[in-house]
């Protein structure tokens, strides 16, 4: 079936006008049945998909094992973040047996990760404890800056301080820093959505290879320093280590992939989530890293393939305005449920 590319592409056009200081947006939800034998690769400190091979799979393992761990707490940097130990509250990789029908993995991922007005950070992070899910929530590095630190942050092709999204009050930082913590306590995943958000013209599908690393950097600039930029001295340093647990992210608008690619392996990570879209397969490996594609899933009956994106299903059903016909609100949410569980139901 042919890809909606018009839909998506008006869609994430629609997506970043800087408004208010964002919110946290379903990304994708990845619906795949493996139909593989051997080791299932189930640990979210891991970041790879199951394979066919179980020694692949223990190499892997053993090449990311943490050093036991003395128990103490190291603070690192400027007291912005530190490092308590292995995470807790991980998926353990477990083998199948002769002939066991192997699970399905349902995957939720999220963009942006502030801890706005709404609270979306903090409900999604409570639903995941509540039905014992995991999640991997891609943290935007200006929501970690304050407005009048703008300057600090010098996007690719475009003016110095410059953001597609509005930067965050000081209460959402402190927020967000406080449902950062209590995240990864829970055992979900810290991924990033990069920096100011910028697609189309100048954006990240326009940036070469140093313009993708100049922005990774800057991400973890700010969520390393944000102590310095903040100069909050009453709020305790984030609990891990960025440059350990980031290892993956999903470019703004899923745009550049290709060259965000080729810059994102000189940081060591393991995956990308940034692909355009495709139905429901096992991730597959480009330029060395795992690629992680949103899912296509069948709309309205199937009459077209959408992006499982919530802004996606916004556009369908009201142009991508929020303040839609209130009375078709139950028919729109009974059509998103519909389509989710058709792209379930496919691969079942």
């Amino acid at each position: 079936m042919k890809h909606p590319s018009g839909r998506r592409r008006k869609a994430r056009a629609a997506r970043h006008p800087a408004t208010r200081p964002g919110f946290v947006s379903l990304a994708a939800v990845l619906v795949v049945a493996s139909l593989l034998t051997g080791y299932l690769v189930l640990s979210r400190s891991d970041h790879t998909a199951p394979t066919a091979s179980a020694k692949d799979d223990k190499a892997s393992a053993k090449q990311t094992k943490e050093p036991e761990w003395d128990g103490k707490t190291r603070v690192l940097g400027d007291g912005s973040t530190s490092y308590t130990g292995p995470q807790t509250g991980q998926l353990k990789p477990v083998p199948l047996k002769p002939g066991e029908k192997p699970p399905q993995f349902v995957v939720f991922s999220w963009d942006g990760a502030l801890q706005g007005d709404d609270q979306l950070f903090s409900h999604y992070r409570e639903m995941a404890e509540e039905y014992d899910a995991h999640m991997t929530f891609f943290l935007t590095g200006i929501y970690l800056l304050p407005k009048n630190k703008a300057s600090l942050y010098s996007p690719p092709q475009h003016p110095k301080g410059s953001s597609a999204i509005s930067y965050p009050t000081d209460e959402h930082i402190r927020t967000t820093l406080e449902q950062l913590a209590k995240a990864w306590k829970g055992g979900n995943e810290i991924g990033t959505h990069f920096n100011g958000h910028f697609c189309g013209t100048k954006g990240g599908g326009d940036w070469s290879v140093q313009e993708w690393k100049s922005e990774i950097d800057q991400f973890y600039d700010f969520v390393e320093h944000w102590k310095t930029n903040t100069g909050y001295t009453d709020i305790d340093p984030l609990p891990f280590d960025f440059k350990k647990e980031v290892t993956g992210g999903r470019a703004p608008c899923l745009e550049g992939q290709p060259n965000l690619l080729k810059a994102a392996k000189g940081y060591g990570w393991r995956y990308d989530a940034s692909s355009t879209g495709d139905f429901q397969i096992w991730p597959a490996k480009k330029n060395g890293l795992w690629d992680f594609p949103l899912q296509l899933l069948p709309y309205d009956n199937g009459k077209i393939q959408a992006l499982s994106m919530d802004f996606n299903f916004l556009y369908n059903q009201s142009e991508g305005e929020t303040d839609g016909d209130p009375a078709k609100y139950a028919q729109w949410q009974q059509m998103t449920t519909d389509s989710y569980m058709a792209g379930f139901n496919r691969v079942y």
